[in-house]
């Protein structure tokens, strides 16, 4: 069967599901909760809550096969160009390749992973047996990344999930906005003396760290920290080793980034220093560890078991049959707080294209608009539009079997997350809510009057994904997970994932914008919004 025949059987299929309820789809299928359930690398993906029977999901397996995704999913561990806008492969899964695992062809690029590690690891144990010295010799107290993008958002994000396993004699903090405040705010909560920076920057001319890192050194040097021994202060990841050093960073404090590793995926490289600061390089191994596990998974399992795979043919099927235009992340667990926001990097900047990979026009949806919040939060926000809004919104609930914590807490929150993900699947109609109305002793005219306004419509599609425990093993593989789904959604419209052109253009016009607000004297030619802007700036600051 060739695409455009698999897209209308995906159609068709569509319109039979279309008035159908999830809860019939059991009643069909006895063994549904077996049949639409998957478990990898310690987790557990149960997606049987979809509006998708087993119909619909083979015809999305073979379109997934017409799309040649397993030749694909092999190009993308091998090294192949799986990036030709940049002439990049994407072998961000290689620097969590253990020793004596990868493929010979990538031997030289995997000894640099392996004596990247080596030096995080001397660093590490160095901050953390207090051996590394400020320039008053005391030993590091605090530690501030600065990066943005990749290089705050993967680092943050797994140092908060990971909150359980800190080191407690180390503060860690996370600086990326260019907003002054940012840095300002974070710096009150340190020493100069004690506080060390860690510099992320692939190019290292990234402005808006690079304008904070001039901002931390500004600081050192009023607190009485010489140009001689900023060293002591900054360590960077970067590309760029000429530049690094111009800024007065030493040459032995500077860990490499290669182009192979896009900053969205880049927290298991030396961008993920600040994690195994703020834990140890053991967790950050069994982060990697478990980030392995998924990435072999997702290497050798048929499409029809492959967590990953289903994960993004879900994805693809709302956004392409059912007209969804986001997708809600729903962590029932307060340490991943951040990851919504790092989800939204991750897909949006990878899949939120509008051209095909061979030059030409997308012809389908490709990445909806990636949002949500930990539980139980959101429930007393924007569940309400969930539950009852015009739209359907496909829901990813995560929750942990086990609490770091107090466990009868967690049970409180796991059934609440349980009693969400079935309230969107079973809504409550109007017969249970005349039932309801009738019991609390309402007259036939408030009855009638309250019912089209407690009446949720339900049929409304998620995914629960759980783990025995929130590890950074179990971390690992969650985030792999998703940088998979990611891979094969692009696989499936034909876009370049790895790419992100759209961020740069934003970049090139500020490079022409900010000039003109120190000077007034250089020619403008911008819109005329802008220009007003411009002016209203230069009239409030008097220049």
């Amino acid at each position: 069967m060739d695409t455009q025949a698999l897209i209308n059987s995906l159609k068709k299929e569509q319109i039979k599901l279309a008035d159908t309820k999830i809860l019939n789809l059991f009643e069909q299928d006895p063994h549904r909760v077996d049949n639409f359930r998957c478990t990898a690398a310690g987790l557990t993906l149960d997606y049987s809550k979809n509006r998708l029977d087993q119909s619909a999901l083979e015809s999305l397996i073979n379109l997934a096969e017409q799309r040649d995704i397993t030749q694909r999913i092999k190009e993308l561990f091998t090294g192949h160009t799986v990036n030709p806008t940049e002439d990049r492969a994407a072998l961000h899964s290689l620097l969590r390749t253990p020793q004596g695992s990868c493929p010979t062809e990538l031997q030289d690029e995997h000894q640099q992973i392996i004596e990247t590690l080596d030096r995080m690891s001397s660093i590490v144990a160095s901050v953390h047996n207090e051996q590394w010295r400020g320039f008053t010799g005391k030993a590091i107290k605090s530690v501030v990344n600065l990066g943005i993008g990749g290089s705050d958002l993967g680092p943050a994000m797994v140092a908060k999930a990971l909150t359980p396993s800190h080191n407690e004699k180390l503060q860690c903090y996370f600086v990326s906005n260019v907003d002054s405040a940012h840095l300002q705010q974070t710096l009150s909560h340190c020493h100069p003396e004690s506080t060390l920076f860690t510099l992320s920057s692939k190019s290292f001319t990234t402005v808006e760290t690079l304008t904070n890192a001039r901002g931390a050194r500004s600081w050192l040097n009023q607190a009485g920290c010489s140009e001689d021994d900023i060293a002591r202060h900054f360590i960077t990841v970067s590309a760029n080793i000429e530049k690094a050093v111009e800024f007065g960073i030493s040459a032995d404090n500077i860990l490499p980034m290669w182009d192979w590793v896009g900053g969205r995926f880049s927290l298991w490289s030396a961008i993920g220093l600040p994690i195994a600061l703020a834990t140890n390089m053991d967790c950050f191994k069994e982060l990697l560890a478990g980030a392995h596990d998924m990435d072999r998974h997702f290497e050798q399992s048929p499409p029809k078991d492959n967590m990953p795979v289903i994960l993004g043919l879900l994805g693809y099927w709302y956004s392409n049959f059912w007209q969804t235009r986001s997708q809600a992340i729903l962590p029932y667990d307060h340490c991943l707080q951040l990851f919504p926001a790092f989800l939204q990097q991750l897909e949006m900047e990878s899949n939120g294209k509008s051209c095909q990979i061979n030059g030409e026009p997308v012809q389908e949806t490709t990445c909806p608009v990636i949002w949500g919040s930990e539980g139980t939060n959101g429930q007393h926000s924007f569940h309400q539009l969930l539950h009852q809004g015009t739209q359907i919104i496909p829901a990813d609930f995560i929750v942990a079997l086990k609490s770091h914590y107090d466990q009868e807490q967690h049970r409180l929150l796991f059934a609440n997350c349980l009693a969400q993900s079935r309230a969107l699947m079973i809504g409550k109609n109007e017969d249970e809510v005349i039932t309801e109305l009738t019991a609390a002793g309402k007259t036939e005219e408030q009855i009638n009057a309250l019912t089209p306004h407690k009446v949720m419509p339900g049929n409304r599609p998620s995914n629960t994904i759980t783990m025995d425990h929130l590890t950074p093993k179990t971390l690992g593989a969650l985030i792999a997970l998703y940088e998979h789904k990611v891979f094969v959604q692009s696989v499936l419209w034909q876009i370049n994932a790895f790419d992100q052109w759209g961020v740069e253009l934003g970049k090139q016009l500020c490079e022409t914008i900010a000039p003109t607000l120190s000077d007034t004297s250089i020619e403008r030619n911008f819109d005329p919004s802008s220009e007003q802007l411009i002016r209203s700036y230069h009239q409030r600051n008097g220049s």
